[in-house]
């Protein structure tokens, strides 16, 4: 008995398929039934062909190209970055090949940072218009408007600022705004309840009359419980002002006779802005 099998002309082996056990005819009034046949696993061809749309080691072609593209952005941000270093080194080197200090994108004005807040722009030294003294021990004469000590330790004056050594005083000899201040330390020897002082900062200007008074403080209650001991106390002053060419500047303790002698306790100084 024949059996009829669809298959592929090009696969190499030979197909197979069943007859009857016997063989004679058959006595049997049926017709004979073909016998079921079953086909072999796919073609080499198509078992080459699924193996190669998985692609190496198995990783499909599109997430090969995904994470490929992944890596080639990573890459490209690092090099990004690598260039925007290379770029700022390059801004930060001055022609001797040395790191400045600031960078150039963000420089700050001068007269915006460090000493310069206070006035001093960069300019040379001697032409800066700044002064500072300090107290001047007396052992005879006690002024309420104190006298100074212009060119002993730290004292200077510089620029548009000059000493008066006559009457004590700063003067100004260029119109600004100046940061002025002033401290005293004095020590009463038989400090009570009732011991108190005053400080002042005034000027004297041409064409006004009378002193203006730039700063004060009133000292009181600075003694201990105990009356009749010796007590040390101090009052520092400072305050930014307009000052007009030719100003002259004082300071004033109400108790002069009771100044510690101490230089660096007691000064006066301005320096302008």
């Amino acid at each position: 008995m024949a059996c009829t099998v669809n298959y592929e002309q090009n696969y190499p082996f030979p197909q197979v398929f069943l007859v009857d056990g016997g063989g004679g005819p058959q006595h049997s009034a049926q017709p004979p039934s073909l016998v079921p046949c079953w086909s072999f696993p796919p073609s080499q061809e198509r078992v080459r062909s699924r193996g190669k749309s998985k692609g190496c080691m198995g990783v499909s072609p599109g997430l090969a190209l995904l994470v490929l593209f992944l890596f080639l952005l990573v890459f490209a941000a690092l090099g990004f970055q690598a260039f925007k270093i290379v770029k700022i080194e390059n801004q930060l080197r001055d022609g001797s090949g040395e790191v400045s200090e600031h960078v150039a994108e963000v420089k700050v004005p001068q007269k915006q940072i460090g000493l310069d807040n206070y006035g001093f722009n960069g300019q040379d030294e001697s032409k800066r218009a700044a002064a500072h003294v300090i107290g001047r021990i007396e052992k005879s004469e006690f002024r309420e408007t104190l006298r100074w000590d212009s060119k002993i330790g730290q004292a200077f004056t510089s620029g548009a600022v000059a000493y008066l050594t006559a009457d004590g005083a700063l003067q100004v000899n260029e119109t600004g705004i100046y940061h002025i201040y002033s401290r005293v330390e004095l020590i009463f020897k038989h400090c009570s309840l009732t011991s108190s002082f005053d400080h002042t900062v005034f000027v004297r200007r041409t064409g006004h009359a009378p002193p203006l008074t730039l700063m004060k403080a009133h000292r009181a209650g600075f003694c201990p419980q105990q009356p009749r001991y010796s007590w040390t106390t101090e009052n520092y002053l400072g305050s930014v002002q307009r000052l007009n060419k030719y100003d002259r500047v004082y300071v004033n303790v109400s108790h002069p006779i009771y100044l510690s002698h101490s230089h660096y306790g007691n000064f006066f100084g301005l320096y302008k802005i």
